[in-house]
């Protein structure tokens, strides 16, 4: 494998909105900068649903002071692929894509960080690489199985299939009106009384509405116990299991950082969540700094592109005083 002959001032993992933030933040400040991404621009954005409609309004989804622009209220998944890739070429951003960081070790007063590519210097190290690409696993048998998907992302496949969705809240809601839409039989098993309190308000009422007239049934207080083949298993409080008919299970429980992935760079963590400075983004290990949800722990549904983008900011502004840039 092949060393870098540079030592980056800032070497950025993750190549989302905020990674790309950070990327800016250190152009800016004319520090030497390299994002690296295991896989496309906007990974994470790229693989939510392809009908998708952002719950922020575009000025809340801008970096680097570039204009979303857009003709309706809310922006759609494809806006912001086409919104970021033009953010990176306006401010020619130097990121390699496919590129994945496999370790980061602290040495001589900076970092080693081996990707599947080669091995790179750096004296600052940011870490935002979202939480998207690990979902929260039920723990039950059957989870494995072909018909079971942690990610939704079009309807047609599904036209007069049955279909359960694990979850009750934003993901799982539009997963099934857009299921129900396009011809899918849809049943949502959720464990809550209701409907998750975030569930956008312009959608809620219109999922009510559906459960009302039985276009889409809603087992509430209700868990699934195992899956098979061709159906999933439930319980509702202290009743037996019962058997429901199915042919494919979406489990949208939502999802977490890469813990090992932090835990393998020295990062400490209480309670499943990242240790860092609140003003700085600076973990336990000095220099080594974390952005975005990918220090959010189980909050990460708290945070969002808006709060990231400040994350960024900070982080810089940090690297850059330390510099004395």
């Amino acid at each position: 494998m092949s060393v870098s002959a540079h030592v980056y001032d800032i070497l950025i993992i993750g190549a989302g909105p905020v990674g790309l933030a950070c990327g800016i933040e250190a152009a800016r400040k004319n520090l030497n900068y390299l994002i690296l991404e295991k896989d496309c621009l906007t990974n994470s954005v790229f693989h939510f649903p392809t009908e998708m409609r952002f719950f922020s309004t575009p000025e809340l989804l801008e970096i680097g002071g570039v204009p979303f622009v857009i003709s309706g209220e809310k922006p759609s998944r494809q806006d912001c692929l086409n919104y970021y890739r033009r953010v990176a070429e306006s401010f020619k951003l130097r990121i390699q894509l496919f590129e994945k960081v496999e370790q980061i070790r602290h040495r001589d007063g900076g970092f080693e960080v081996t990707s599947s590519q080669k091995s790179y210097s750096a004296k600052n190290v940011v870490i935002a690489t979202g939480f998207y690409d690990h979902p929260n696993p039920i723990g039950i048998p059957g989870e494995q199985l072909p018909k079971v998907s942690h990610y939704y992302s079009e309807a047609h496949p599904f036209f007069r299939r049955r279909v359960a969705i694990i979850g009750g809240k934003n993901s799982a809601v539009e997963a099934a009106l857009d299921l129900f839409r396009h011809g899918a039989e849809v049943t949502i098993i959720h464990r809550g009384d209701d409907f998750g309190k975030s569930v956008k308000y312009w959608i809620l009422p219109d999922i009510q509405n559906r459960v009302k007239d039985g276009a889409i049934k809603a087992l509430f207080n209700t868990r699934v116990t195992r899956i098979t083949e061709d159906a999933v298993y439930v319980v509702n409080g202290t009743a037996a299991e019962q058997r429901v008919e199915n042919d494919f299970v979406f489990a949208m429980t939502g999802y977490h950082p890469d813990y090992e992935f932090l835990r393998s760079a020295g990062i400490d963590s209480e309670q499943q969540k990242a240790c860092f400075d609140p003003e700085t983004f600076e973990t336990n290990v000095p220099s080594l700094y974390i952005a975005g949800v990918a220090g959010a722990g189980k909050g990460a549904n708290t945070l969002f592109i808006e709060h990231g983008r400040e994350h960024a900011k900070k982080i810089v502004a940090h690297i850059a005083m330390k510099m004395g840039s």
